[in-house]
Order: C-alpha cells, then structure tokens, then sequence
C-alpha cells in the first residue's frame, strides 16, 4: 500500500484541492492520511465531505506541538510500506504516483526516491525548478549553492521502514525538519534520482516558510545544520567538504552585495545588535 500524509491547520483554502490531486492520480491500493492540528476554520468540514464519499481517506484532528509532530501521528497510522507527504498547498503532476510505485518494484529496501519540483511564487509565476540530482551527505554538506536539497515532499517518496532505521522527524525542529530528515536518510537508503518533475511546491505569502525566507532566518538555519552534520564527517573528508563549503559560501556573499549594496549597512547594524543582546 501507499500512504501520502497531509498535515494540515486552517487550511480551508487549500485542503479540497489537496484531496483532489490525490483523488485524480488515480492510484490503487492507496491511502490519504490527513492529519488536521484542530483547525478552527472550515477545514475539517471539507475533509469530512470527502471522507464520508472516499474510503482511502483517513483522517484526525486534534491538537499537536507542530508540523513534525503532525508528520509523525500520520507515520504512525500508515499502513503503507511506501510514503509520501503532501503538504495542503502543494501538488503532483499528472500520474506521478504510479510511476513511483513502478520505481519501487525495482528498488531494495529501504529507499529513498526523488525528483524535480516546481517552486512557484504567490504570483503564480514559476521561480526555480529544483533539481536535487546529487544526494550523497558529503555533497549536500557542500551546501545548496553546488548541490540543492530536495525542495519539497512533493517530489519524494521512500519505504516506510526507513524510520525503523533513523528515527522519525525530529519534534523540536519546526523549519528544517524535512532537511534534517534527507541528511539522515541519505546515510542509509538506496537514493534513486529521477530527472523528471514530479511536485509543485507554492511558496504562500503568510506561510512558515516564506516568513522565514523574509526574516533572513532561513539560511542560518540552513547553515547551522549543514555545520552540525559536517561534525559527523571523517576528518579529511570533513576538511574538504568544510573548504569548499566556506568558498562557496563566500562566493555567494560576494554575488548578494554586488546584487544587494543598500543592504549590506542594514544587515551590519542587525548583527551588531543581536550581538549585544
């Protein structure tokens, strides 16, 4: 069986979309768990209606302590030996999931399958197509700038059993569990790379997400895990991810002041201050 798991908190705007795009990929032996946080809009309303006319959706709502607590209650109630996570505002391309079932009749156990993805903005327009071709630890700890991270669950899908060997998603990490989460998986799945778009992923004015990107908080914390994981390297092989890690990283400052002068006053004045607090 497939499991795709939603998480989702007042999402009235998207959550019937959301059950569609699994409805219309028309997959057997599938299940939709939707894991509602006690949303206080209409959400769960809408997932009721589709519940009562669908059996392959499963769902609860209840309080939790965020996305990744979220994430887990749907792992535990899986049936599936193959996951996927669907985020409410995101969605797949046409027949993607059964192509991925295809893939995994091929694949050893555990494994871990991606794809490209779509980043859209509010706009509609599209910004990027992520396309995490290089998935070994030593390369994704060089850092996005040479090889991206997977952008989003939508493009990704692995066994079940997978978190037999890794633990699940970690419940204090509320921006970068998915990241953190892949750098584990990475060391001990057969990871399968497929040059083709399988997920679009919206990046929402409001969302967690985007708020961070505008609070410039998204790549520190990008960077303070890349570091944490490095620790973990054999020491030459640390040595050279951290060399070409800090190149990189200084390429990309130089390429944000060329781009971005008037910022460079703003930022030095933030750190000064965090630095006195």
């Amino acid at each position: 069986m497939f499991s795709i798991i939603t998480p989702v908190y007042n999402g009235d705007r998207f959550i019937e979309d959301c059950i569609k795009v699994v409805i219309d990929q028309n997959c057997p032996d599938i299940e939709h768990i939707i894991v509602d946080g006690g949303s206080k809009d209409r959400t769960v309303e809408i997932i009721k209606q589709y519940a009562d006319k669908y059996p392959h959706i499963r769902w609860i709502s209840e309080p939790d302590k965020g996305q990744s607590d979220a994430m887990n209650k749907g792992i535990a109630m899986a049936k599936g030996e193959i996951l996927g996570f669907l985020n409410v505002d995101d969605y797949y391309e046409p027949n993607v999931l059964n192509r991925v079932l295809d893939y995994f009749q091929q694949l050893s156990e555990p494994s871990f399958l991606v794809a490209n993805c779509n980043i859209w903005n509010d706009a509609g327009e599209l910004e990027d197509i992520n396309k995490p071709k290089n998935m070994a630890l030593a390369q994704l700890l060089v850092g996005p700038w040479k090889n991206p991270f997977p952008a989003n669950p939508a493009a990704y899908f692995y066994h079940t059993s997978l978190h037999q060997k890794i633990g699940l998603y970690k419940l204090d990490e509320h921006y970068a569990m998915d990241i953190d989460f892949i750098f584990r998986a990475v060391q001990v799945a057969n990871v399968k790379y497929v040059d083709e778009i399988w997920g679009n992923h919206r990046r929402l004015e409001g969302t967690k997400t985007v708020d961070d990107m505008k609070n410039n908080q998204t790549l520190p914390r990008i960077c303070r895990l890349l570091k944490a994981y490095r620790k973990n390297l054999p020491p030459f092989q640390r040595f050279l991810v951290t060399v070409e890690y800090t190149l990189l990283r200084n390429l990309e400052r130089i390429k944000f002041i060329a781009k971005h002068p008037d910022q460079i006053f703003t930022r030095t004045k933030a750190k000064l201050l965090n630095s006195l607090t």
